[in-house]
């Protein structure tokens, strides 16, 4: 078993508070074996949804101050990040759905800090789902790893076959994912959205957190302006200034400045960003980074909070979307009206 020999300092933007902690790394010790994937869930029962519009949860609340008017009109399927990280969670490709610790990272964490972002326009519905593992995504073992993503997009697959059969009533839908999620979510856009049939009955996808090719999609398209329906944002957010190495390598990805929500590669000031979420309980930070889409991703100022001079890393994935809280709530709000206009 994999594990951290020297103390690490994690920080993490989305459960909303700056967690410093040593981490020894979920890693499997044998190939993907589906006898060890765990039981299915049964998207019947409500205990196989982290977000739900019947139940009390935490895609429900709002950062302090905040008042939403509730005009839940369309409805949100969103797929949560990985929060399968730690090897005291498990050892196997996938997240046993029972793992109650596993779970309250998902909703003290991307239920409440990223898919409440959506709750004043649509009914928010967030399935658990059996993720992989988070050192898949680094992992040789790429058989195992195709397997593992495999059964997560399985669960997806038939937890949006359900929402649609049973929840949605023919209600306009937006598609947003996280990192994992992310990919997930274009896996489920090509499969059900891309195509003329489809198309029209998606408001928008918001899918930041994993590199998505500009040519995903035949009929779904890269958004460009901040009124269009029916197409796709995507982004990867990053210390301005900083390069990684491994994008050299990489074909052209769909990137979105979430401040003007165009594909331009122009600096966007602070004074643009209309504000971003640290911690719900502090409410909204006015002012968030300034931001600039430089070739693969998108550049970001070092974000401001108490304490942020120990934030030394310069990868803002955990931040993509609560560095642009407010923006994405009022673009979202933005598109549901345009689509309905249209």
């Amino acid at each position: 078993m994999f594990r951290i020999k020297r103390k690490s300092i994690l920080y993490i933007f989305s459960i909303g508070i700056l967690i410093l902690t040593s981490c020894a790394v979920a890693k499997p010790k044998t190939v993907f074996n589906p006898q060890q994937t765990g039981e299915a869930p049964k998207y019947s029962d409500a205990y196989y949804w982290a977000a739900l519009p019947t139940k009390t949860d935490p895609s429900d609340e709002v950062p302090f101050g905040l008042e939403t008017m509730n005009m839940q009109e369309i409805d949100v399927f969103f797929i949560h990040p990985t929060s399968y990280i730690s090897k005291k969670h498990g050892s196997s490709w996938n997240a046993n759905l029972l793992n109650n610790e596993i779970n309250e990272i998902t909703d003290k964490g991307a239920i409440r800090y990223q898919a409440s972002i959506f709750n004043e326009y649509a009914k928010v519905y967030a399935p658990r789902y059996r993720q992989m593992v988070y050192s898949g995504f680094s992992t040789k073992d790429l058989d195992s790893k195709k397997k593992a993503l495999d059964l997560a997009y399985e669960d997806i697959y038939n937890a949006f076959l359900y929402f649609y059969d049973h929840f949605n009533h023919n209600r306009p839908i937006a598609i947003v994912g996280h990192s994992q999620g992310a990919y997930l979510a274009m896996r489920l856009l090509k499969e059900v959205f891309d195509n003329e049939a489809m198309k029209n009955k998606l408001v928008v996808a918001y899918i930041p957190g994993f590199p998505i090719p500009v040519n995903s999609f035949k009929f779904l398209k890269p958004c460009q302006f901040a009124q269009e329906t029916s197409c796709v944002c995507s982004w990867r957010t990053f210390k301005k200034g900083y390069d990684p190495k491994w994008m050299v390598k990489e074909d052209s990805v769909i990137v979105t400045n979430p401040l003007t929500w165009t594909t331009e590669q122009v600096y966007v000031p602070p004074s643009e960003n209309i504000g971003w979420v640290f911690d719900m309980k502090k409410g909204v930070y006015k002012s968030g980074p300034g931001a600039k889409i430089h070739k693969n991703i998108l550049w970001a100022d070092k974000p401001k909070f108490k304490g942020s001079f120990l934030l030394v890393s310069k990868n803002y994935h955990r931040g993509d979307m609560n560095l642009f809280y407010m923006g994405i709530r009022n673009n979202f709000k933005t598109r549901v009206n345009a689509y309905w206009k249209g």
